[in-house]
């Protein structure tokens, strides 16, 4: 098998396995200081890889606090929202609903990045997308009530903000080095998330120690962030940047099939409707946009 498809196969499935260990690990711990701890973990990892690879650090304030406002926003932000969401409704719903990220990105890149306008095909993927968040909102209502539709709209925001920070590492980042531009971001979203985490779920040091939160965040931070960072950022260098995307439309599958299979996570109509819609939207974005680069690449 080709190493590029291999690491890619790879990143669908710790991606899509991610969300369920959340689910696991919010069984026994709060959201944002469970958050707060697989970034702890994580970062202390990374930067022991920064200094054995001896990695250029940042070198001017400027980087530093850009670093520091990606970390608030694309890692304390958004993983807040996602573990403080995924804490009302079912994992794979999660992965769902976050596959919006390339449809909000496409929006805001429209406006930033000169190079990646809105099309007719675009607009209809975002259009489907959007019909698909809907259905899945009126589900969710309709099953759990408002505490689900406060979870999924906390997952969708952090899709937005995802989206956000994704054109703005694209736009200002390109010049620094991978692994210390991860950890950085880690870092400084680990204040703001213990912050939060104190004020309303209490002090970390009064966790409870569970072998399966403990695992948890093990897989999280080791697996879930800092192999599948690394990779990603490494495949990003090897193929086109179209190819990756297309694994934000596997890995909801793989949510989907494993809280099924691990948890009983129940699939309705609805749910069935609104995940084909969204993912069907954000296929006919990505495979437009590959069309369009290979058209380019043969004129």
């Amino acid at each position: 098998m080709n190493v590029h498809l291999a690491v890619w196969l790879l990143l669908c499935l710790i991606w899509g396995s991610t969300w369920i260990f959340i689910k696991l690990g919010l069984d026994d711990w709060p959201p944002f200081t469970f958050a707060g701890m697989r970034f702890l973990l994580a970062a202390a990892i990374l930067w022991v890889i920064v200094f054995l690879r001896k990695d250029s650090l940042p070198r001017t304030r400027r980087d530093w606090l850009l670093i520091a406002w990606l970390g608030v926003t694309s890692f304390a932000v958004n993983y807040g929202l996602v573990f403080w969401g995924e804490n009302r409704i079912p994992s794979g719903l999660t992965a769902v609903l976050q596959s919006m990220i390339p449809a909000f990105g496409l929006v805001m890149a429209h406006h930033l990045l000169p190079g990646e306008r809105i099309t007719v095909a675009k607009l209809v993927g975002i259009a489907l997308g959007i019909a698909g968040v809907a259905v899945i909102f009126a589900d969710q209502m309709k099953i759990a009530g408002a505490s689900a539709l406060w979870g999924s709209g906390a997952i969708i925001v952090s899709a937005l903000v995802v989206a956000y920070t994704n054109v703005l590492v694209k736009l200002r980042c390109g010049h620094l080095s991978t692994a210390p531009l991860v950890a950085g971001q880690m870092t400084f979203a680990i204040v703001p998330l213990f912050a939060v985490g104190w004020f309303v779920e209490g002090s970390p040091l009064k966790l409870r120690w569970t072998p399966l939160a403990a695992a948890s965040l093990v897989y999280l931070a080791v697996v879930g962030s800092v192999i599948a960072f690394l990779l990603y950022y490494w495949l990003v260098r090897k193929i086109d940047v179209t190819k990756t995307m297309l694994i934000s439309l596997v890995t909801p599958v793989v949510a989907l099939l494993i809280g099924w299979l691990v948890r009983g996570e129940a699939v309705s109509w609805r749910l069935a409707l609104g995940s084909a819609a969204i993912i069907s939207g954000i296929s006919l974005i990505v495979v437009r946009r590959r069309t369009e680069t290979v058209a380019m690449k043969s004129t």
